[in-house]
């Protein structure tokens, strides 16, 4: 049977949570900015990581099985990447496709795969989603105006089911995929130059300006029955991608405009917690997503400016935020502490409640576990995601935290493709604690990303060269840092 993971309707109801909340060597050295960070730590960071040569060869080592989840779990006919795997029959989803196109450029350049086997898939993957039916039909479509379903049927790339909706941020994430490949395959030959001209024509059918439905906001997504997810993208979140696209577009454009307007519906976001006065979003995935292709550092938009701030040293804020939470641990959960940390959008144990030492402890299955300031859901389960998506944001705190839970629970929580997607030491599951048995790909996707930006600067510098990206962040406001340059 296939997947339901997240469908709109939950979406839905936790997009109303957010908005009606808002209130490999020794010494290997990294650069951290610390333009906004309190001063204790950007003293003790000083602008660099030392990193030993144990955490050099396990980030490399978690990065290489990271990569090898999308490129053995990817459909070789069509490119379509599962939304979870192994999960015989499961849905593809559209967002892991687009992080799997990015997959393939990060193999080719590290030489897990070689140039022309990330060519070939690539090329496999846009070829197929550009002939794939667009539109209003309930059944027999893959999208509509250039928009495609969350869920997809794995084989035929079809609209997997009556509730998967037209999704405009799953859709965002695979344009930003669809982007890298225009920017990274840039050699003179055919199949490179057929790969730039297939993303540029998936990027320019996208109507993004459709998907606003005369409202004042970009919408969810929209039902081929006609109608409109009423929730709209409102205040900081993955959205900052999905606004930049549409901003950039060649085609069908938003008004520069939109950006303020966006931005200002922030204001009940930028609050303290755990200390730390930052723009919040609780769970991790939201700072994630947007950073895991756009290089935000150094430059800054009216709203970061106004607060002396950039969206990366932002994101390393919300980082250390949640690593304080953890460690104060109010909820008295198992293992958390400076090295076992890490709340965002994953698996868990499933609906139930269980007896722990006198208290009855609720638990959830998929869920947008978070803690920040607009709100807390937390039930004792840590995706490593969560930190490792984070990893190019504060690798001083992410590193240890990551060798910890591998060096702790081992296989149990670690396999060939890396981290199992959720684990939850206080659940107790036939005597052991739990683990999810699955991998999802919009998790393994920003661990994978982030390790090659904080090893390499690689997608980071493939995005930046991109011009769509570049006439985004301009229109968007944003100037300063390597936005500056030519």
């Amino acid at each position: 049977m296939f997947d339901v993971r997240l469908t709109a309707a939950v979406k839905t109801t936790l997009r109303s949570v957010f908005n009606t909340a808002m209130l490999a060597s020794v010494g290997l050295s990294v650069l951290v900015s610390t333009s906004a960070v309190a001063a204790d730590e950007a003293q003790k960071t000083d602008n660099t990581v030392n990193v030993s040569s144990q955490d050099a060869a396990f980030a490399e080592d978690l990065e290489q099985r990271t990569f090898q989840w999308f490129w053995q779990n990817s459909n070789p006919k069509n490119g379509l990447v599962p939304d979870r795997a192994p999960l015989p029959n499961g849905a593809a989803s559209v967002a892991s496709v687009g992080f799997g196109l990015t997959a393939y450029g990060i193999g080719a350049e590290r030489g897990y795969i070689s140039r022309d086997d990330a060519v070939e898939r690539t090329l496999v993957t846009l070829r197929f989603m550009s002939n794939l039916p667009q539109n209003e039909n309930i059944t027999g479509s893959a999208g509509y105006r250039g928009f495609f379903y969350h869920f997809l049927d794995p084989n035929t790339g079809l609209r997997v089911a009556d509730w998967s909706e037209l999704s405009s941020i799953d859709t965002a994430l695979f344009i930003s995929g669809v982007l890298f490949a225009q920017s990274y395959y840039t050699h003179d030959t055919p199949h490179e130059a057929e790969i730039r001209k297939l993303a540029e024509g998936l990027y320019s059918r996208v109507d993004w300006a459709w998907m606003r439905n005369n409202g004042q906001w970009l919408s969810m997504g929209w039902y081929p029955t006609g109608k409109f997810i009423s929730t709209p993208w409102k205040g900081y979140s993955e959205g900052l991608v999905l606004y930049l696209l549409a901003l950039s577009s060649p085609t069908h454009p938003l008004p520069p405009e939109m950006w303020n307007q966006w931005t200002q519906s922030f204001a009940g976001q930028w609050a303290s917690f755990e200390g730390r006065k930052f723009l919040n979003f609780a769970p991790l995935f939201g700072h994630q997503y947007s950073e895991s292709w756009l290089d935000l550092r150094g430059i800054q938009d009216d709203f970061s400016r106004a607060h002396q701030t950039d969206y990366f040293q932002n994101s390393r804020a919300a980082t250390y935020a949640q690593r304080d939470y953890a460690i104060r641990n109010p909820g008295k959960w198992k293992g958390y502490g400076p090295n076992l940390w890490g709340l965002t959008a994953s698996d868990g144990p499933g609906e139930a409640r269980q007896d722990d030492e006198g208290h009855s402890r609720h638990y959830l299955a998929y869920s947008a576990r978070g803690a920040g300031a607009d709100y807390i859901l937390d039930d004792g389960t840590i995706a490593p995601t969560a930190a490792g998506g984070s990893v190019a944001f504060a690798p001083e705190i992410v590193l240890p935290a990551l060798r910890s839970m591998h060096d702790q629970y081992g296989s149990r929580i670690y396999d060939q493709f890396g981290f199992k997607d959720a684990f939850n030491l206080t659940f107790k599951d036939h005597g052991q604690f739990w683990v999810d048995g699955q991998q999802l790909g919009i998790d393994q996707g920003p661990i994978l990303l982030m390790l090659e930006n904080w090893r390499s600067g690689f997608v980071w510098n493939v995005m930046r060269s991109n011009s769509h990206i570049r006439d985004g962040l301009t229109r968007a406001g944003f100037t300063g840092g390597w936005l500056a340059q030519p």
